[in-house]
């Protein structure tokens, strides 16, 4: 079982060093139906192996200047308000229920990235007066920060915390293409702001399921920790080699055949 756990983990940092956000999304159904860890307990295990994992992606990224503080803590901070709230549904619906939805969300996230791989992955770093239906950037490529502009990246990312606080997902498939096409951000930029968000929102979600007196077995999360950390650098250095487009496909149909698990296995119990 420990090395089940190891392989598991390393399974969710491999995807989310492959695509630099959503790979946390396969967690939440290695944990319930490969180690047999209850749901509402996954979902804890889940955003401290997420936020942990992003916190390495993210020191990576950060050397390498590949980081947009001010737009990322502006996220961040909406996103922590929001995750303690999608913890607090959890805790209130019921597992069938929650998985049911769950798989719902992988349904639709597979379906967004399919369409979008190809265009998303293409994005040009906008740079002038029209870029971007509220949030602008100047010559020189720095975001302005208008009230309008910030309210809506504070409400996709008090979004992108609900579901992460719900669904033990950090949310980087709502931020990564968020950031691109609403804040002008170049793609690679996108990622690395988004691990400090996925960062911050998980460690939020995380407290939030210990205050509430959840159980976390810690030899658990620790396990599945250290494996999604380790995955996590084959995954970056693997996605370096392959073509975004095709890499968001593989995906996408990885995400539906999960999906489609997850929801035969909740109607047959």
């Amino acid at each position: 079982m420990l090395l089940l756990t190891l392989i598991f983990g390393a399974l969710v940092g491999f995807s989310l060093g492959l695509t630099g956000g959503g790979g946390a999304i396969f967690a939440v159904p290695l944990l319930v139906y490969g180690l047999g860890v209850p749901a509402r307990e996954a979902v804890g295990v889940s955003l401290l192996t997420v936020g942990a994992t992003s916190l390495v992606g993210f020191v990576q990224r950060a050397r390498s200047r590949m980081v947009e503080f001010p737009t990322g803590l502006l996220f961040a901070v909406a996103g922590m308000i929001g995750a303690p709230v999608g913890a607090m549904l959890a805790d209130r619906t019921p597992e069938a229920v929650l998985l049911g939805l769950f798989a719902v969300l992988m349904l639709v996230i597979a379906v967004r990235m399919w369409l979008n791989a190809s265009d998303l992955s293409h994005l040009p770093i906008i740079m002038d007066d029209n870029a971007g239906p509220t949030c602008r950037r100047d010559p020189k490529g720095k975001l302005r920060l208008t009230s309008q502009c910030a309210m809506l990246l504070a409400v996709i990312g008090l979004g992108a915390g609900v579901l992460s606080g719900l669904f033990g997902v950090g949310g980087g498939f709502i931020i990564v293409p968020a950031l691109v096409m609403f804040s002008g951000m170049g793609m690679q930029r996108a990622i690395g702001t988004s691990l400090l968000v996925i960062t911050l929102i998980s460690a939020s979600g995380t407290a939030s399921h210990l205050l509430a007196g959840k159980h976390l077995t810690i030899s658990t999360a620790g396990l599945f920790t250290v494996g999604s950390v380790a995955g996590l650098f084959a995954g970056s250095g693997l996605a370096q080699r392959l073509a975004g487009p095709t890499l968001q496909r593989v995906f996408s149909a990885a995400i539906v055949v999960v999906a489609l698990f997850v929801m035969v296995r909740t109607l047959w119990q």
